[in-house]
């Protein structure tokens, strides 16, 4: 047996339980929903690229996951930059408290905004005190909440990509690109971060996959006033029972995540070669 067919054998099973444990019951969900024909589904998808009101969700939805993306590189790549580079003994333990939030419940992390952004939470108060206000503002289901609280969620996915990623990136080349004259800040951006961008791609997809299709923490920090894709297909499939406009929202939502997974693979394989 060559080698090829050894490794196409291997494949087999992992591939098969994809195919029967994902693909096929996530096909069925999009274009088999009870109660509504093919015809039906994509009728509504064709209404909610016309009606300004799932245009505003779709567009909120997108938006919202782009911002907590950026937010959640620019702030876990210098924290995975500095770990994987640290000589220090508590490197170790250090990156164990950056990601330690993901080994908690989604609802426990988001209450804890609750408590933070509410009437009667901290910021509330400590701007009441320092007299900028002379009520607490409303921070509660804005947007400004719900980014918040995804960017809480997903930036350990966006430290451990990338931790390992710039891991792999020889040390010895931060050194000799300073033998050579360069400084700190254009060591950073001319040899870390193209020779990490494949992982930094990584990080990008699974923070705007989560956060284009999170529904725990938008629907405590956004309600009813910061709907997103999640949040309308948990309302048709639970409250209004519309399989169309659910299976509908699904397909849309689904179509996000590969066309954004396409394009950084893409976008991998570019920084890769370079």
């Amino acid at each position: 047996m060559t080698r090829r067919s050894t490794f196409v054998l291997l494949l087999v099973p992992g591939l098969l339980f994809l195919l029967l444990g994902f693909i096929l019951p996530a096909l069925g969900v999009l274009f088999a929903a009870p109660g509504a024909t093919t015809e039906d589904i994509f009728s509504r998808l064709v209404q909610m690229f016309t009606d300004p009101y799932d245009l505003r969700i779709i567009g909120r939805t997108v938006g919202l996951g782009l911002v907590v993306t950026a937010l959640c590189l620019v702030l876990g790549f210098p924290i995975a930059y500095l770990l994987a580079r640290s000589e220090s003994r508590w490197a170790g333990v250090l990156l164990a408290l950056a990601i330690f939030p993901l080994l908690l419940s989604n609802v426990v992390r988001t209450f804890g905004w609750l408590v933070v952004l509410g009437s009667n939470g901290a910021i509330g108060q400590l701007s009441m005190a320092l007299g900028l206000t002379d009520s607490p503002p409303q921070l509660l289901y804005t947007s400004f909440a719900i980014i918040m609280g995804l960017t809480q969620l997903f930036l350990p996915l966006a430290i451990v990509a990338c931790y390992s990623a710039i891991s792999q990136v020889e040390a010895g080349l931060d050194d000799a690109a300073r033998g050579l004259g360069a400084g700190r800040t254009r060591t950073f951006w001319d040899v870390v971060v193209p020779l990490s961008l494949p992982g930094v791609v990584v990080a990008a997809t699974l923070v705007f996959a989560g956060s284009v299709t999170a529904y725990t923490t938008p629907y405590l920090l956004g309600g009813s006033r910061q709907r997103m894709l999640a949040t309308e297909l948990y309302s048709y499939s639970s409250v209004t029972i519309d399989w169309a406009a659910a299976s509908a929202t699904a397909i849309v939502m689904t179509v996000l995540v590969v066309l954004v997974s396409g394009l950084a693979a893409r976008l991998g394989r570019k920084g890769a070669t370079t």
